[in-house]
């Protein structure tokens, strides 16, 4: 009696171990898309022989910018500080102060992309002393990221039927869906500036890519 009840449960366990095997699989898509959006970050650069005067020299350069800048865009531009500095600067050794330095960068974002190289040549033309950055992005990244997310998911799902077919299995219900997005890749160009030709951006596409892993079961 005692080794058919054991007989029995080895059995269940066996099916109850065939029914609950699994597969797992991932699938990764990209989806290219313009950008709808800029961000470029102008730096204004004073210097003086006190902190005073190199921030007020600074202030001065940033309000003519700014001007600039609000008489090529609007009064409703998109133009923040996001970053301000001042302090001394020191000769060769460290040892003694030779002058004050006195930093603003601006943020202006775009959403007219045609006028990124206008801005750049604005800026510098108005006192700018360097651009450091431009970066390109969308306003709402949501349409390409679930177009990228549903393709993925269907290739996950291709790779677990190709795993179980190679078995003679089949796959059966999902038991899990789990996304892995990576950060939107750019593809783009900024050429220079010169008091001859303006400064030409090509903002190239936005990639969007995204991965996912699903587990289910094998019939």
């Amino acid at each position: 009696m005692l080794k058919s009840a054991l007989a029995a449960l080895l059995f269940a366990c066996c099916a109850n171990a065939q029914i609950h095997s699994t597969v797992a699989a991932s699938g990764q898509a990209s989806i290219f898309v313009p950008p709808d959006q800029a961000k470029i970050d102008i730096t204004i650069t004073a210097s003086g022989p006190t902190a005073s005067a190199a921030s007020t020299k600074d202030a001065t350069q940033v309000t003519a910018v700014l001007g600039a800048l609000t008489k090529l865009l609007g009064a409703g531009a998109n133009v923040k500080t996001v970053n301000y500095f001042v302090g001394p600067v020191y000769n060769n050794s460290g040892a003694t102060i030779t002058s004050y330095s006195a930093s603003s960068t601006l943020e202006v974002t775009l959403t007219n992309l045609s006028l990124a190289g206008t801005v750049i040549d604005t800026a510098i033309g108005a006192g700018a002393t360097s651009v450091g950055d431009v970066q390109f992005s969308l306003q709402n990244s949501d349409p390409a990221h679930n177009q990228a997310l549903a393709a993925a998911t269907v290739q996950a799902m291709a790779h677990a039927s190709a795993m179980a077919t190679a078995l003679g299995r089949a796959v059966g219900m999902v038991l899990s869906v789990q996304e892995v997005t990576a950060t939107p890749a750019l593809i783009g160009v900024l050429t220079g500036s010169s008091p001859v030709t303006s400064t030409t951006i090509v903002p190239g596409l936005l990639q969007v890519q995204v991965s996912v892993t699903l587990q289910a079961e094998l019939n």
